[in-house]
């Protein structure tokens, strides 16, 4: 018997929903990075008050619902929700590059005053330094090569491709070493570690991809492909001329400066969630094995949906494979006293950042880290998505 002729638009359909409406543990992820998606394409385009709405929504509402609202999102091993933070981190990449366009018109084009210039700015380069960050961060740890291959494109538009070959071969090795450039180390102040760490990884990412290929030459059939670090720098280049191209020489400027706000940014996470950790050295030679201890961890539960649960970083880093819904904040895991948007903020003020780590630091060092601040941190009355 012949199927009926309405079971493709049926599936057709279902494909619809599945995207335009995710399963219940996503859909706060959804919300709560496709608002400033909307907010920021309006101000693009008229600037005025969807400018302030979009800088509003990623500073002082994210700080205040962090602070206003105890919930804990509990994580999800559901085959279909893992799916569908798939779905939601394709969509939001695809978006940050429409974004990244709109906002080098805007700022190129001379449309707006120059408030409203400056708004969509910051506002503009919150969200790729937070968002599109964390999105493009969770995508090349994907096992699929499409999605990894998404991801790395949105860090080569932000004019840091490097970052998808040194984070998952040279970071996650080396974390909480002084061989991984990314790990901060204590009392070093944060323009320091982000020049260290911006050259450090780009020479780290080189080298590997460099052995990689010495290793496989005449045996892999991907070694006559294009270099990586071909790639990432062709393509900034075209990403260049494509700036140029919108908005002419302060669309230019509007771009490079818009790509180094949201380096800034990542570069910031990583040094908030690394800052003064260390994996011991044992006499073989070899590193501790990496736990729960090295990386900070934040419980806010807003500004953990707008990054993706990028601030549940121990469990991350335990399982760099796993998906950010099905991220958990690990029992004893080192927590920050604010949440990792403002840390990363006071991180910009090297000797008020030291005074405020110091004691957290000695604390993990002498495993006394469920100090009067952790309960401080930690929401209450957790509830389930």
């Amino acid at each position: 018997m012949q199927p009926p002729l309405s079971r493709p638009p049926a599936r057709l359909g279902s494909t619809l929903k599945a995207y335009l409406l995710p399963k219940p543990q996503i859909r706060l992820f959804a919300i709560a990075t496709v608002v400033p998606v909307a907010l920021l394409g309006l101000a693009d385009l008229f600037g005025g008050l969807w400018a302030l709405a979009a800088l509003g929504y990623m500073t002082a509402l994210t700080a205040s619902l962090d602070a206003l609202v105890g919930l804990v999102l509990l994580p999800s091993q559901s085959p279909a929700t893992l799916r569908a933070g798939d779905r939601l981190s394709v969509v939001l990449a695809l978006a940050h590059f429409i974004l990244l366009a709109l906002a080098v018109l805007a700022l190129g084009a001379n449309r707006f005053a120059l408030w409203e210039q400056v708004v969509i700015f910051l506002a503009s380069g919150l969200f790729f330094g937070q968002v599109s960050n964390s999105n493009a961060h969770e995508l090349i740890h994907r096992t699929t090569r499409g999605l990894r291959n998404l991801g790395t494109w949105v860090y080569i538009s932000l004019l840091f491709g490097h970052h998808a070959s040194a984070h998952p071969k040279v970071h996650h090795r080396f974390v909480a070493t002084d061989e991984d450039p990314n790990s901060a180390r204590s009392g070093e102040g944060f323009y320091r570690f982000a020049l260290r760490a911006w050259l450090g990884s780009f020479r780290a990412g080189l080298k590997i991809e460099n052995d990689l290929r010495a290793r496989t030459r005449g045996g892999a059939w991907w070694h006559k492909k294009l270099h990586p670090y071909a790639v990432y720098t062709l393509g900034a280049l075209m990403c260049l001329g494509l700036a140029f191209a919108i908005a002419g020489p302060r669309g230019l400027v509007a771009y490079v400066a818009l790509s180094s706000f949201a380096t800034m940014q990542l570069l910031l996470s990583d040094y908030v969630q690394h800052y003064g950790l260390r994996r011991p050295k044992g006499p073989d030679g070899r590193y501790a094995p990496v736990d729960v201890q090295h990386s900070w961890n934040a419980p806010q539960w807003f500004s953990a949906l707008l990054m993706l649960n990028a601030p549940r970083h121990s469990d991350h880093h335990a399982h760099p494979m796993r998906p950010y819904p099905a991220l958990k904040l690990d029992t004893g895991a080192p927590l920050l006293p604010h949440s990792l948007p403002i840390m990363a903020t006071i991180a910009l003020v090297p000797p008020l950042w030291k005074r405020k780590m110091r004691k957290h630091v000695l604390a993990v060092i002498n495993g006394t880290q469920n100090h009067p601040d952790r309960a401080k941190a930690a929401p209450r009355n957790p509830t389930s998505t």
